[in-house]
């Protein structure tokens, strides 16, 4: 697992690439938090290359989602491939974020 950190028009872009589990969920905490930490609260996970979550990796999006909500700002989800998506579904984490199918539609939806 590993994130790859951009900014684009003041928007923090957090790619995540390879399986969250119970092994990397950690790891990705590691290096979600900072970045809200450090003012990213503007905040697009792109989820085009996550292959796997497991409920330990759910976990660090609902931590990072309550995080960027007591600091006003929001998160989006974007590119999901499906199998990521009826986790989140039926783990009704749906509703906590926004999910769209591209990064453009997520800029547009943070305001970017």
């Amino acid at each position: 697992m590993e994130v790859i950190r951009e900014e684009q028009n003041g928007i923090t872009i957090a790619n995540i690439v390879g399986r969250v589990d119970a092994a990397t969920s950690k790891a990705l905490e590691e290096q979600i938090m900072p970045i809200i930490d450090e003012g990213g609260h503007q905040l697009l996970i792109d989820c085009s290359k996550l292959d796997y979550i497991s409920s330990a990796g759910l976990r660090v999006f609902l931590m990072a989602a309550k995080k960027v909500q007591m600091a006003k700002g929001k998160i989006v989800l974007t590119g999901m491939q499906q199998s990521i998506k009826t986790m989140f579904d039926i783990a009704g984490f749906s509703a906590l974020f926004p999910i769209l199918d591209t990064r453009e539609a997520g800029i547009g939806e943070l305001g970017g």
